[in-house]
């Protein structure tokens, strides 16, 4: 089957459209990369850390030890500098909201000549970028906060793969002993600000993502992707440069879009999971609770603590956007503990983002949105993301269903991950794959563990069916 194709289809299916408009195409072409007129940061030795095969690079780090403890500048690329509001990327971008990654194929929101050359922080190259600065002191407290125009090169792209097991001490990198002790002085920064997380009561979750292996477009196996210390740095980073840019959009007395995650929604469900490993969970949602329960989880059995971790963030509930008025409460972000949380990170990929920055820079002058506008972009980042993540969940379950078409009849571990009147759903353990259950589901609910056969699988719809044992 020509999986592509499918993805295409795919995206129709659930409202997004996968052609870029030629009037914006046009116009990425007429573009120059972007003056700064900010600080000259060029000298510094930043770098990314990013999957293998990415192209859009949206971050840059830095840090130095000071007085106070570790200074860290997170390098952000400028696109509002090149994408201007109501233009017809920006038209696209907004309807969008989300660039799809669908495995076979990568659907950007910005057209590639902006997303992969003049807005992404490529290395060699001198690219405008808002920087967001703090200071991590040892007790991962932050101070000295800041948010400004720079321009910036970024001298190593690094890939999370080799860098995670250099920073846990299994692997070697091939880079200049400069970037080696800026990896080294990054991580220790990222590790203090996630054990004040952890005491804030941040959740702590292992997540493995499938990837799928594609030879001549040809699916010839999935795997499971677990992330690293590389990738956990970069998380640390990127939350507390979210928290930062809230806080200052916050204080400004601007409205800006937030990153909200409510009080679980099945917390009973996660209290009686708890239970089942002799641990009391109280009655209401409090994070601080359930993240000392899973930190006890991972060290008590980290082999199947993965399966734990799926099951609570399966009772999660999603996030979504909110906009945040002069004068309200913030909502905060459950999962991260995070009182004041948006997202400014990842403009090249998410809309939201762009209009953080358009908010940043318009502080004292003319808001560019009304509040009707930033609610209506905020409620349309939401739809489009559950579209795109539909896309990608259907489009891993064709392709895990082109791999495992060999292995029907086999039985697996699995962990329930989904559980109503539309169906159950497992996820098997090895490779991480998920499907429903057509035979013995009833009474099974999120987060028990059982033992499925391979029933069959429909690489054409997506299905991967398994009966329980």
């Amino acid at each position: 089957m020509n999986l592509e194709q499918a993805a295409r289809q795919e995206m129709v299916e659930n409202g997004l459209d996968p052609d870029m408009p030629a009037a914006a195409l046009a116009q990425a072409q007429g573009l120059s990369p972007a003056p700064s007129n900010g600080r000259d940061l060029t000298a510094l030795l930043w770098s990314s850390i990013d999957n293998d095969d990415s192209r859009d690079l949206d971050q840059v780090e830095y840090a130095e030890k000071v007085a106070a403890g570790t200074r860290v500048l997170v390098g952000i690329a400028d696109v509002s500098a090149a994408v201007a509001k109501g233009t017809p990327v920006d038209d696209y971008a907004a309807s969008e909201t989300t660039t799809v990654y669908a495995g076979v194929h990568t659907f950007p929101m910005l057209p590639e000549r902006l997303s992969t050359d003049l807005t992404s922080l490529s290395a060699g190259e001198n690219r405008a970028a808002v920087v967001i600065e703090f200071t991590v002191a040892a007790d991962g407290s932050i101070s000295g906060e800041a948010v400004y125009p720079a321009m910036v090169r970024n001298r190593a792209k690094l890939a999370y793969s080799k860098v995670g097991p250099f920073l846990e001490d299994t692997g070697q990198l091939a880079a200049p002993p400069e970037i080696l002790d800026q990896l080294r002085l990054q991580n220790d920064a990222a590790h203090a600000l996630r054990q004040a997380r952890d005491r804030m009561g941040a959740l702590t979750f292992d997540r493995r993502e499938v990837q799928a292996t594609v030879e001549d477009g040809r699916v010839t196996g999935v795997t499971g992707r677990a992330s690293n210390r590389a990738g956990r740095l970069i998380e640390d980073f990127m939350i507390a440069a979210n928290e930062v840019m809230a806080r200052k959009l916050r204080e400004a007395g601007v409205s800006s879009i937030r990153r909200i995650v409510k009080d679980p929604e099945r917390w009973p469900r996660i209290v009686e999971l708890a239970a089942r490993y002799g641990e009391h969970l109280p009655d209401t949602p409090d994070a601080g609770a359930l993240n000392a329960v899973l930190l006890r989880r991972k060290q008590a059995d980290p082999v199947h603590y993965p399966d734990v971790s799926l099951s609570v963030l399966k009772l999660m509930g999603s996030g979504e956007y909110a906009v945040l008025r002069p004068g309200d409460d913030p909502q905060g972000h459950f999962g991260l503990a995070a009182h004041d949380y948006t997202h400014s990170t990842a403009p090249n990929r998410r809309f939201a983002d762009l209009v953080t920055q358009r908010l940043l820079k318009s502080l004292g002058g003319t808001p560019p949105y009304t509040d009707d506008e930033l609610d209506q972009i905020a409620r349309q980042c939401t739809k489009q993301e559950d579209a795109a993540r539909k896309v990608e969940r259907s489009m891993t379950k064709r392709m895990a269903a082109v791999a495992l078409a060999s292995r029907v009849g086999q039985v697996f571990a699995a962990v329930v991950t989904g559980a109503s009147p539309k169906g159950v759903y497992v996820r098997i353990v090895d490779p991480p794959v998920e499907g429903r259950v057509m035979r013995g589901e009833r009474g099974l609910d999120v987060g028990d563990r059982v033992n499925v056969r391979l029933l069959s699988t429909d690489p054409q719809r997506g299905f991967i069916d398994f009966g329980r044992e």
